[in-house]
């Protein structure tokens, strides 16, 4: 394959694989804590990392990661704390996430807008060496977090109340997922873009469901979902020319509705199913007990 022949093509392949198992990996328990669109008010926050690391002359992606992370305890302080104003408090965090890195970027000697489009959207060609170090990096760590504490993790985003209960520290696991999801925003944007990066964390987690209700084979399916994705938009935006972010996130929405349509009928197969095995199977003193009326008859 000739695509392999560029040095360019092979970090950026690399990039998408990781890219394609860390961001469903994250997504499923944002999904579950309902808190989808998180990744996307990181996005935000994470522009002015992009920015900053221009005009310090630092690398980008670091400086990302180092204000997501800050944002994102941000995110979940104003959750704890916020009550009624903690909507309009996080609308100024993520605007201001924007302008920041606007405004950041066109101060930077060497930024331009064209340097912020390649994070906002996606770059094949402008994945560097470094940028495969860092994203390896922060990669490793989103796995370790997301499989070893996956049944910590499962717990509080389930139920709260719950995991506190059973002595689990909740708040520091609520902090944890913060910091990953921040985290995993980074490794993304340079496949993905920062304002994309969500629907890779969302979509493969919900065309996932549609297959399985099981935590462990939704985990696996997005996974794998993701990782087709992001190798198949890689490889079509290098022979077509096209923007790698967008043909990901389009490529996932139709994988998305492709298994929306397959699983409709198995599962109205398996609901029939199900209720037939119950109707059989139901014991005489779990049916409907006959009642008698006034006149004595018995009726149902």
């Amino acid at each position: 394959m000739d695509i392999l022949d560029y040095a360019f093509m092979q970090r950026a392949l690399l990039a998408a694989v990781l890219v394609g198992i860390t961001a469903p990996a994250v997504g499923i328990y944002l999904v579950q804590r309902r808190q989808a669109l998180m990744g996307d008010g990181i996005g935000h926050v994470a522009m002015t990392g992009v920015g900053l690391g221009f005009l310090l002359s630092w690398s980008p992606v670091w400086m990302a990661t180092a204000v997501s992370v800050v944002g994102a305890v941000l995110m979940e302080l104003i959750r704890w704390y916020g009550k009624t104003r903690g909507d309009i408090a996080l609308a100024m965090l993520f605007y201001g996430g924007m302008a920041g890195g606007v405004m950041f970027i066109n101060l930077a000697p060497t930024g331009s807008n064209a340097n912020l489009t390649s994070y906002l959207f996606g770059s094949l060609s402008t994945v560097s060496e470094s940028d495969v170090t860092a994203i390896c990096v922060l990669a490793a760590f989103v796995v370790l977090v997301t499989i070893g504490l996956r049944r910590q993790l499962f717990a509080v985003s389930q139920d709260e109340e719950f995991a506190r209960v059973t002595g689990l520290p909740v708040r520091a696991l609520n902090l944890l997922t913060a910091v990953t999801a921040a985290v995993t925003v980074t490794v993304a944007m340079r496949v993905v873009g920062l304002l994309l990066v969500s629907a890779l964390m969302v979509v493969p987690v919900a065309a996932a469901q549609q297959l399985s209700r099981s935590f462990a084979a939704t985990f696996a399916i997005a996974v794998a979902i993701g990782v087709s994705v992001t190798i198949g938009g890689t490889v079509t935006s290098y022979y077509q020319d096209v923007p790698p972010g967008a043909t990901i996130v389009l490529l996932t929405i139709g994988t998305f509705m492709v298994l929306t349509v397959l699983a409709t009928p198995l599962a109205r197969r398996r609901a029939r199913a199900l209720a037939a095995a119950q109707t059989v199977g139901d014991p005489a003193e779990c049916a409907i007990p006959a009642t008698r009326g006034m006149d004595g008859k018995v009726g149902a």
